[in-house]
């Protein structure tokens, strides 16, 4: 008999996959055609639809083998509602796996009805975070999956460069809940990032922060909406991988790889003013996913764990101080996958010499620092 956690991996990519078919879908109707565009030697598809005022186009993605295979199959797919729910139902109830509170899954229904994924927009934050129980196949600690607040990210240039924009989001959002109202922003009153209901829901627009620090907001236009600069964003939401949150019949759409997603939580834990709570949520959600991706996805997470090291000597004190709040035995499991030295401790330097080969055989590795 297979194990629970293939069977669980093995129910949750079906889903994906009915998923992925039924949002391409509903993305673009029968009456359209598929019409290819080659910008710097890539090629885009894009859908041409007939519309009141003429043609109109909608961004579909970059050319993929497997977008090739939607669209070749595009008129094919038959509405498998029915059984997409019941594979949502055997993740949650016979799995235990997580499920956003409605009023979220809600929200992200509608954001993703209106395109806000098939432009590549990317949902991050701890409501991602949930999808990870299925994607990796074990269930995460319960505690590091509250959350009141929806979190959505997408680099300014691809905003920009899709040539397509959903609805304005106010109105997505209002259609959810009448009590939805934009929040002015700090420091600029006259510009809305983030978006709130009355009974405190929130729903924030983020953006990387890759040219000088700066707290004005700025324009994503495909989303039609302001958003905040952060730093270390665009290491977060680089290659997003495929995911469905079990919420109705699924909702598909787009959230950061896991292994990027903890090493990233490691760096920005440390950026919080201490005793702040959210502080603690980062480093247990960290924490949570480095242990399992140690196991399951050694070499993503030594990836990315090498590719934030080679961003500069700031990103790298920040993950080594991230690494020292995790538990010495999460802590040994990770150096032992990236093959790393830091710091942390007396006992710690003393292994990294070791390892380095001053008091005794070098077992290998590279030095971040």
């Amino acid at each position: 008999m297979p194990a629970p956690s293939l069977v669980m991996q093995t129910t949750y990519a079906e889903l994906v996959e009915r998923c992925a078919a039924a949002a391409f879908n509903e993305s673009f109707p029968e009456d359209g055609t598929f019409i290819q565009k080659k910008v710097n030697n890539r090629n885009y598809w894009y859908f041409q639809l007939p519309t009141k005022e003429g043609r109109a186009q909608r961004y579909v993605g970059p050319e993929t083998a497997e977008l090739l295979e939607q669209i070749s199959h595009h008129k094919e797919a038959r509405d498998d509602e029915r059984e997409r729910r019941a594979l949502v139902s055997t993740l949650v109830r016979s799995f235990g796996l997580p499920r956003p509170i409605p009023e979220i899954g809600n929200v992200i229904a509608a954001l993703a009805r209106a395109g806000v994924f098939r432009l590549r927009g990317v949902l991050i934050g701890t409501v991602a975070y949930q999808s990870y129980s299925a994607m990796l196949g074990t269930k995460l600690p319960s505690a590091t999956l509250q959350t009141g607040d929806i979190d959505i990210a997408q680099f300014m240039t691809v905003s920009i460069a899709v040539e397509d924009k959903i609805p304005p989001v106010l109105n997505i959002l209002k259609a959810v809940d009448q009590t939805f109202r934009p929040v002015p922003h700090l420091h600029n009153k006259q510009r809305t990032t983030s978006y709130q209901t009355k009974s405190k829901l929130r729903v924030d627009f983020l953006t990387p922060n890759e040219g000088p620090d700066t707290d004005a907001p700025q324009k994503l236009p495909a989303l039609q909406t302001d958003a905040d600069s952060l730093r270390f964003l665009d290491f977060l939401i680089y290659e997003p991988e495929p995911a469905v949150l079990l919420h109705d019949s699924g909702i598909y759409l787009s959230v950061p790889a896991p292994h990027r997603y903890a090493v990233h939580k490691l760096i920005v834990s440390r950026r919080r003013p201490e005793g702040v709570a959210k502080r603690d949520k980062d480093t247990q959600q960290a924490e949570a996913l480095l242990e399992l991706l140690a196991q399951k996805r050694p070499y993503e997470l030594k990836s990315a764990w090498h590719e934030a090291s080679k961003r500069g000597p700031k990103w790298r004190q920040l993950v080594a101080e991230g690494l020292d709040q995790l538990t010495p035995r999460i802590r040994e499991s990770v150096l032992n996958v990236v093959q790393s030295k830091f710091e942390l401790s007396a006992e710690e330097k003393l292994r990294s010499y070791f390892f380095s080969g001053l008091f005794g055989p070098s077992t290998g590795g590279s030095d971040l620092m």
